[in-house]
């Protein structure tokens, strides 16, 4: 899930949420903090945490931050944990899991 939502979601999501996002672009970076278009604060990849901000939506809101962080469940699924001000973020997230389940050999 981590993989997918967060160091392949500039593929993924405009993919499989294309009336929501047209596409993610970088102007500068490549999605590491500091990136722009998509600001990238924080990656851990080691704890699987992101915390980002920018514009989203396509315009609907001025901005948007997230912070999320994926843990593996009992069960062998994942847990996503995700803080934001704005509800459609975990539509986002349902979109992905989805996706995911539907195609189990993506990632």
């Amino acid at each position: 899930m981590f993989k997918a939502c967060i160091l392949d979601g500039n593929n993924l999501i405009p993919k499989i949420l294309p009336h929501a996002f047209k596409s993610v672009e970088y102007i500068e970076g490549n999605g590491e903090p500091g990136s722009i278009r998509k600001k990238v604060e924080a990656l851990d990849k080691e704890n699987f945490v992101y915390i980002t901000e920018g514009d989203a939506l396509m315009n609907k809101l001025e901005k948007i931050t997230y912070e999320t962080k994926l843990e593996a469940s009992p069960d062998g699924g994942s847990i996503c944990k995700t803080t934001c001000m704005q509800r459609k973020g975990i539509g986002i997230f349902k979109a992905i899991e989805a996706y995911l389940l539907a195609n189990p050999n993506a990632y």
